[in-house]
């Protein structure tokens, strides 16, 4: 089996955290260069979504393989050795621990991986975002997968009418669950509608029996226990051939839909989908950035990628965007343009508690209603 791995962190911010300096990409693509002549990796490609830098991996060792993830743990120490000696902001930020420790689960860097057997032809997109967190993923795979408006061969593909099985996790309990769609969806859709807590880890066909998605759900202020960025998620999705066809898997993110993200993770914005050049956040670092990459898998051979976002298509979403950009942010510093209170545990809110804590008073007892004469 092949398994193909995104392993992503945030090693530095040129300028601020709109994107990766170039010597930091040519280090890192230098590094896979390295991996596929030593025969760690069949292939691989650097890649880069606002200040986020990706590696894209294919190799026969599974998924949470040691070896890869030792890999990708050097090369991120590398590139913010650069990013210190260029002064560039929060350099190593996403590197959470001092040593790697087996496998990359709570270090910081955030990956998904997916092992699959290649078919005749494999078509695969990898999802890249900044300025979000991994919930963004639940209302697009929530269409691709299970919603007949977006993807018409749940009606019409032989393959594809019996649906699809969602693995879901609870990332503040550490909890999981499958749901089998359709006949769960709307016990589902209660879940995955609260993205802050519920994401979609993982989908499954149910006819083929064939991991067809897989996605990243590191929530770095739930390990670092307090705000150090973004968590900035990727995805994989497989397509064609029993699965969504390739323009089903692109559809939803014609609706530009509110995530969390933006400045210092605190608001809600709209996710833009752009070509890879245009995915840079600037504007109150936003709106929040998604990219798609499109590979053709060839005997672990990455042929590709094609910027599927590089598309007048897509123009509507992104106007869409910026119009809800401006209304947005129009609200300040109130809700619903902000978070609530409970998804911002993690910033200076507990530090104004603490602080404000004396300060409140209880308030006086109703008065007692005087009896009737």
């Amino acid at each position: 089996m092949i398994t193909l791995s995104i392993i992503k962190a945030d090693t530095g911010g040129f300028v601020g955290h709109s994107s990766v300096h170039p010597d930091m990409l040519a280090a890192a693509q230098e590094a896979l260069t390295a991996a596929i002549r030593d025969h760690l990796v069949l292939d691989a490609k650097v890649a880069s979504c606002g200040d986020d830098i990706s590696l894209i991996m294919t190799h026969e060792h599974g998924a949470d393989a040691e070896p890869i993830h030792a890999f990708a743990w050097d090369t991120f120490l590398g590139t913010t050795e650069i990013a210190k000696r260029l002064g560039l902001y929060g350099a190593g930020q996403d590197l959470l621990s001092d040593a790697f420790s087996g496998n990359l689960r709570g270090m910081g860097p955030g990956y998904a991986e997916l092992e699959f057997t290649e078919r005749p032809s494999e078509p695969i997109i990898c999802f890249l975002a900044d300025k979000t967190e991994p919930g963004a993923w639940n209302l697009p795979l929530y269409k691709m997968f299970a919603d007949p408006f977006n993807t018409a061969g749940l009606v019409i593909d032989s393959k594809m009418h019996a649906g699809f099985r969602f693995e879901v996790y609870d990332l503040h309990e550490e909890k999981k669950i499958w749901f089998d769609c359709p006949a769960d969806l709307y016990e589902m859709l209660m879940y995955i509608g609260a993205p802050a807590r519920y994401v979609i880890h993982s989908v499954q066909s149910k006819t083929l029996d064939e991991q067809a998605a897989a996605t990243s759900t590191q929530r770095l202020s739930l390990i670092a226990g307090k705000y150090v960025g973004k968590d900035d998620p990727v995805m994989i999705v497989r397509a064609q051939s029993g699965l969504p066809a390739v323009g089903e898997v692109l559809e939803p993110f014609a609706f530009p839909h509110t995530v969390a993200g933006c400045m210092r993770g605190s608001h809600h914005a709209p996710i833009m989908p752009v070509a890879i050049g245009h995915a840079t956040p600037a504007r109150f670092d936003g709106p929040p950035r998604v990219t798609a990459l499109g590979f053709q898998v060839r005997d672990g051979k990455l042929i590709g990628p094609r910027d599927m976002f590089d598309d007048p298509s897509f123009d509507r979403a992104r106007s869409q965007a910026n119009e809800v950009m401006d209304y947005m942010r129009r609200h300040g510093p109130f809700e619903p343009h902000r978070l609530p209170l409970e998804d911002l545990e993690y910033t200076t809110m507990r530090l104004l508690e603490e602080r404000l804590a004396p300060r409140w008073e209880p308030m006086a007892p109703a008065p007692l209603p005087v009896p009737a004469r």
